[in-house]
């Protein structure tokens, strides 16, 4: 039996911390309930066939283990897509994607024209208890969503955001879905999240944001129709009663330094 040297523990350490660093991406990106049940799963596999030697459950573990990889993609292929964007964006990396976008220097610049009009807009349909739920993309395509509503394609003004969430607008109960500093389309339909942690005075577009925020990347802006509160969702979690300087700045955050 071969003995236990350097190169064993070093191996076992690099393990450690690759399972530490996709746990940190997981919780981050909301998919954390993923890793468990993995590792969880594998966990029993190695005891029953691999320590305990146990035939049966060994083989139908086994088989298991041979489509479990496709399994997983089917069930949880929205959780993976965010966790893939999450590793590929995370701060760690970051100062590889420069290396390859340069543009996005610019596109801060960019981004501070039209933080102002969205927040503006969102102030004036807050004080109104205008509804509104605007979708802002980041790295993950919206473009599926934004088939669902009609496109506009416009530059983004308040006057017009405000217009498109007018009561009296047949595109006011849907999401508006900016994309790369323009209101790309509206009336668009968004998943809507389960989580019971939600609480119930809040209504189908708070669910809508998380559901949109749990799905992909997207920072998900909304109005509320009965309170005029302001709230965020962003990497499934849901922050309400903001100020208009606390937007602003989440804003800022999201498209001008990420």
């Amino acid at each position: 039996m071969d003995q236990f040297g350097i190169r064993d523990a070093f191996d076992i350490a690099i393990v450690a911390l690759l399972l530490f660093y996709l746990y940190r991406i997981m919780k981050e990106s909301g998919t954390i309930n993923i890793f468990f049940g993995v590792l969880a799963f594998i966990v029993v596999w190695v005891l029953t066939s691999q320590i305990l030697n146990l035939k049966l459950i060994g083989t139908i573990l086994d088989q298991f283990m041979g489509i479990g990889l496709l399994v997983i993609v089917i069930l949880f292929q929205d959780q993976i897509k965010r966790f893939l964007v999450e590793l590929g964006d995370h701060k760690r990396w970051r100062f590889l994607k420069n290396l390859f976008r340069h543009e996005k220097n610019n596109n801060g610049q960019d981004a501070r024209k039209y933080v102002l009009p969205i927040v503006y807009a969102c102030m004036n349909m807050a004080k109104t208890k205008t509804g509104a739920l605007i979708v802002i993309r980041q790295e993950m395509s919206l473009e599926s969503y934004e088939k669902s509503g009609d496109i506009i394609d416009a530059d983004i003004n308040s006057r017009l955001i405000e217009n498109i969430f007018f009561k009296n607008s047949p595109l006011h109960d849907g999401a508006m879905i900016v994309d790369r500093g323009r209101i790309c389309s509206a009336g668009c339909i968004l998943p809507v999240s389960h989580d019971r942690n939600v609480p119930r005075a809040l209504g189908l577009r708070h669910r809508s944001a998380l559901g949109i925020s749990q799905a992909t990347d997207a920072f998900a802006i909304v109005v509320s129709e009965e309170t005029g509160n302001i709230s965020v969702a962003h990497k499934g979690v849901l922050h309400t009663r903001l100020s208009s300087t606390d937007l602003e700045h989440r804003l800022s955050q999201i498209m001008v330094n990420d």
